[in-house]
């Protein structure tokens, strides 16, 4: 059994298959996830062959290693759940989000591209859902120790302390803005260039590490035109529970229990994201 995964019998012993976790339950798969980073992931950082998937994105032995381990012992212990990694087939994928079963989701490394290239921003991303929602959601950044966790309905921690929303005293004149300008509309790429509404831009390259980082407060909005499920799932829902905001730029929730990539737009200020999705052009939808 791989190191990483040694633990994972009691954490499933600890939960009831239903979407009610509770705390202690949260802690221990977040040992788990932890555990599973520091020893799976970080003896290869910078250090693995890298190869090219179908739609040209990077993937490596990492990847496979980690979703291996944690594939097997979450369906070992915990047998009335279904999961679905990112290096499965979309045809299997989308089969088990319309299964309607206890699902957990797992993106064993997000931000392939930098762990191979020995850029230390990179992330292990595992949400649990149920109903037709995200119940819970782990984001481990191993290069930092950093842990992001979230219960729906209970709030969000980093390393165990609450993140809550705060003012974050700018303007979008003053904001930096964490911004993925590969995925976006031509039009809307340009407009930003030409027109800068933000004091600075940046993009780091991990999906569920830049949810994180925007409940974390440290950039403040945030746009990006095409995430996967397994990609935004875990910290779109760490972002939400503390106390943050997002849409799709055609003004939807973000969120959906299909198999389709999604826009997001997002910022912990609720003021400050007026003002973005005011610059953006976008009308939310009616609730």
């Amino acid at each position: 059994m791989p190191p990483g995964c040694c633990c994972v019998a009691h954490v499933v012993d600890d939960m009831t298959a239903t979407a009610d976790l509770q705390p202690d339950g949260l802690t221990q798969l977040r040992e788990i996830v932890v555990t599973a980073a520091r020893e799976e992931l970080l003896p290869r950082f910078a250090k693995v062959a890298r190869g090219r998937k179908a739609d040209g994105s990077v993937i490596t032995e990492a990847d496979l290693v980690v979703q291996e381990c944690i594939a097997r012992q979450l369906q070992a212990h915990w047998p009335d759940s279904v999961f679905l990694g990112e290096e499965m087939a979309a045809s299997e994928q989308d089969a088990l989000l319309r299964s309607g079963r206890l699902l957990w989701c797992l993106d064993p490394l997000d931000g392939t591209g930098n762990f191979a290239a020995g850029i230390p921003y990179f992330s292990v991303s595992l949400a649990l859902l149920e109903q037709g929602g995200i119940a819970a959601g782990i984001v481990y950044d191993p290069q930092r120790d950093e842990c992001f966790a979230a219960l729906r309905g209970q709030g969000a921690t980093l390393n165990g302390v609450a993140l809550t929303a705060s003012r974050a005293g700018v303007s979008l004149r003053q904001a930096t803005a964490m911004i993925d300008f590969k995925r976006l509309p031509r039009e809307l790429a340009v407009r930003l260039v030409t027109e800068i509404p933000y004091a600075s831009q940046r993009s780091f390259g991990s999906v569920a590490l830049d949810w994180c980082w925007i409940a974390a407060g440290r950039c403040h909005v945030y746009l990006h035109g095409k995430q996967n499920i397994w990609d935004y799932a875990a910290g779109s829902l760490v972002l939400d529970e503390a106390g943050g905001h997002s849409l799709t730029l055609s003004g939807k929730r973000v969120f959906v229990n299909a198999l389709q990539a999604r826009s997001a737009v997002a910022a912990l200020d609720a003021k400050l994201f007026a003002e973005w999705t005011r610059w953006l052009g976008i009308e939310p939808d009616a609730p």
